[in-house]
């Protein structure tokens, strides 16, 4: 694990995760829209898709491959993604020294109150906008990440004071980097704006009929256009990022609901089960069986019930 600079409080928010997380795979929290990751085992070259978020890694490492950008987010690095994109990711984990982290949704709600405030007080970031990057965590970003573990280890704590906690933490990702980039996301606003909005689209609707052409009228675009400004984005085409959210989220509902495969299939828009298997392989590099069995630890999701007791008597 990275070595912290001093006054940091890792120790202390890796021990509370250890209670937070007591499983591999995702934990939900106490309060909706943040969530513990634990990984035992190192991963590598693993097809990931994060919505709008953030992730602070607290011990261990992960690597986010995009393109031919690598971002690093580990104990001094966190890691913001303005917009929903699938990538690549590697984890450096072991049983001895778990992955620990916390990923918080980022509420638009919430990012479109402080903009406002922000806007008002013209502390506009000028930073060109980007789908993914990473970030130096500071010492405010690391207290405040301390104290939001620490409110989710309590029911009232986690109704009273962690909503705040989450706020000051969207405050801090604005005026930081990685802020222009999330303000442009909101706003609809400008090329990236509108890129935004069409992944939003799709990740509403996935299992419907999506044409391209259609999106891009959508949001002001002609198809030409929408295409080299999507790549942009998300590195890659309008058609392969529809498939790819597709067979995530079958991946999860297999994963996480118990679906079998013809039936995630059908779920999220495929009419031919075979061509699904197919392009499932030729995606996550196993057959769909393989795949959840391999990654039930991974992926899976515990509920905050199983923990919140766990987390109050240790």
């Amino acid at each position: 694990m990275s070595a912290s600079p001093p006054g940091f409080p890792h120790e202390r928010m890796v021990e509370r995760l250890y209670r937070l997380a007591p499983h591999e795979g995702y934990t939900q929290s106490l309060l909706d829209g943040v969530r513990f990751l634990r990984s035992n085992r190192p991963m590598k070259h693993t097809p990931v898709l994060y919505e709008p978020c953030i992730v602070i890694v607290c011990q261990g490492r992960k690597r986010g491959y995009l393109g031919g950008e690598v971002y690093l987010y580990d104990a001094l690095h966190y890691l913001v993604l303005s917009v929903p994109l699938p990538f690549t990711s590697e984890t450096e984990a072991s049983p001895e020294e778990p992955m620990l982290a916390i990923s918080i949704r980022l509420d638009m709600a919430v990012v479109a109150d402080l903009v406002f405030m922000l806007d008002q007080a013209d502390a506009r970031s000028a930073a060109p906008p980007r789908g993914m990057l990473s970030t130096p965590l500071g010492a405010p970003m690391a207290d405040a990440t301390l104290r939001l573990l620490e409110a989710l280890a309590s029911p009232l704590e986690a109704q009273v004071l962690a909503p705040g906690i989450v706020r000051e933490i969207c405050y801090r990702v604005l005026v930081g980097e990685q802020g222009g980039s999330v303000r442009a996301a909101l706003a609809h606003q400008g090329q990236f704006g509108r890129i935004a909005k069409a992944l939003h689209r799709i990740h509403v609707d996935y299992a419907e009929p999506l044409e391209v052409g259609r999106l891009a009228s959508e949001v002001g675009m002609s198809a030409a256009v929408f295409h080299v400004h999507f790549k942009a984005v998300t590195q890659t085409s309008p058609l392969q990022y529809i498939k790819s959210t597709r067979l995530h989220q079958a991946r999860i509902m297999m994963i996480r609901d118990g679906l079998p495969a013809a039936a995630a299939a059908a779920r999220v828009g495929y009419e031919s089960p075979s061509q699904f298997s197919r392009e499932f392989k030729r995606f996550f590099g196993r057959p769909p069986g393989e795949e959840v069995r391999e990654m039930k630890a991974t992926l899976a999701l515990l509920p905050p019930t199983q923990v919140a007791g766990l987390a109050l008597t240790h």
